[in-house]
């Protein structure tokens, strides 16, 4: 895919929170295929094959790297979209390359050295997601670290800001700040709606405020839009109160489009 284009927006990620099963993965990226073509805009397909960050160490984590990866790899194949998903360690960045286009650090992690030059020594684009404790004028140092190994393929994505007691806040200036750092800036209109932690053991969130995020985010310069989608969310097994139904997708697409 070419890095440039991801400059002039809008795009859109979107995909499953985690893998749960091919026929899932078959079914949202049948949907998102049709209104990549009726919208003609750029789309990038994601899912995580190992959710490494869960709240509770019994939280379902995925199916694992090597068969979320073949899984992806198919997708790819049969719909021609690029791929993006998450990486947690420094190794899995040369594994993961292999299959995907765009290699996304986690907001927890975008201050791991090693993880970001790993992953910008791939070549691949990098999507770093701002931490929950970080300002947008602070991601230069993230992106430092990556233009240090010699990639300049770099996006920012604002996901919120964590004050503790279980919510997030988002301060829509971070999207301008970090795109004056010189990066494509994306809006993750669904992790932005998590109540982290506050549902006993696992993260809730409020769904119904992710079109009012991605139209917020158009009026700040977003160039793409993040948002997790599933066709049963209520029983997805990770972050399903804040992901939108696949079935909503198309109004959500449309508002923020034209």
């Amino acid at each position: 895919m070419n890095f440039q284009d991801l400059r002039k927006g809008p795009f859109f990620v979107l995909g499953p929170c985690v893998i749960e099963n091919m026929d899932i993965l078959q079914t949202i990226a049948a949907e998102v295929d049709r209104l990549r073509d009726k919208f003609a805009v750029p789309v990038i397909f994601k899912a995580s094959y190992d959710k490494a960050n869960r709240t509770s160490v019994s939280g379902y984590r995925g199916l694992g790297m090597r068969e979320g990866l073949q899984m992806l790899a198919e997708i790819k194949n049969q719909y021609g979209f690029p791929l993006i998903t998450d990486i947690h360690e420094s190794h899995q960045a040369d594994i993961a390359a292999e299959y995907v286009d765009i290699l996304q650090i986690p907001a927890f992690l975008c201050r791991q050295t090693d993880l970001l030059l790993a992953a910008a020594g791939t070549g691949k684009i990098v999507n770093i997601k701002k931490a929950q404790f970080l300002s947008g004028q602070d991601m230069r140092y993230p992106v430092e670290k990556v233009r240090s190994a010699g990639n300049e393929q770099i996006l920012l994505t604002e996901r919120g800001t964590m004050f503790g007691y279980n919510n997030l806040v988002v301060d829509f200036r971070n999207l301008p700040d970090m795109a004056a750092i010189g990066c494509p800036v994306v809006m993750d209109c669904t992790h932005s709606v998590q109540r982290p932690g506050a549902g006993g053991g696992k993260t809730i969130g409020n769904r119904e405020f992710v079109p009012a995020m991605a139209m917020a985010a158009k009026a700040f310069g977003a160039n793409g839009y993040f948002m997790e989608v599933h066709p049963d969310p209520d029983n997805a097994p990770s972050d399903g109160p804040n992901m939108v139904f696949l079935k909503d997708l198309e109004k959500i697409m449309e508002k923020i489009i034209f």
